[in-house]
């Protein structure tokens, strides 16, 4: 199975494929049992997209499977943390010692339309005007990651997680946070740029 990127560090293995149609993604072998009425209705390419993570997987631990807890994924046997994303044709895994959040993202203008949603006037203060697609996405990408590290169904990504000014040209320290009334978490992303897309990456 031919890897499109490799993002792997010291703490963390961190794997990219880019879907290819010679490629065989066989439900009956990568699809773990517990997971089959969890798919039934999706639509074929996200389909693909569970499978191709599955396929990842098995390339770096054949005796493991993803399971879900409250909709989180983690891995069976517990002996890494775990966190997966996709946007067809891409989907991606990283398997780490520490807790780690991935976010992939396409570039597309339509952000701009619901930036009220997961931004707050703070943030929107340093964004230019003449490149905010790409600095929302990226902002939503972050704080996508960072949810998958810190998680909760009362949180929201407008409130509760910040994402600190930035410029391009430094995009692999990232200052960010998650907060609520009783904890202040400072985290760190990395952002990487190919075909049009935007990965992300927070480490604990």
């Amino acid at each position: 199975m031919p890897l499109y990127r490799d993002f792997s560090d010291d703490n963390a293995t961190i794997l990219i494929w880019k879907y290819d149609e010679t490629e065989e993604l066989d439900v009956h072998q990568l699809l773990e049992p517990e997971n089959a009425e969890k798919v039934k209705d999706y639509h074929p390419k996200k389909l693909q997209e569970v499978l191709m993570v599955r396929k990842l997987l098995k390339g770096l631990k054949p005796d493991s499977k993803i399971l879900y807890r409250d909709r989180e994924p983690f891995l069976s046997p517990k002996d890494a943390e775990i966190s997966i994303t996709h946007s067809f044709p891409f989907a991606a895994i990283a398997v780490s010692r520490n807790k780690i959040g991935i976010d992939i993202e396409k570039f597309n203008p339509k952000i701009l339309r619901v930036i009220d949603k997961f931004t707050y006037e703070e943030e929107r203060g340093f964004i230019p005007s003449d490149n905010e697609v790409t600095f929302y996405t990226i902002i939503w990408s972050v704080k996508e990651s960072m949810y998958k590290i810190h998680h909760s169904k009362h949180w929201s990504l407008k409130k509760h997680y910040e994402v600190r000014p930035f410029e391009l040209k430094h995009l692999h320290q990232i200052r960010c946070r998650v907060h609520d009334d009783l904890i202040s978490d400072e985290l760190k992303a990395r952002v990487e740029f190919f075909d049009g897309y935007c990965f992300t990456i927070v480490e604990e």
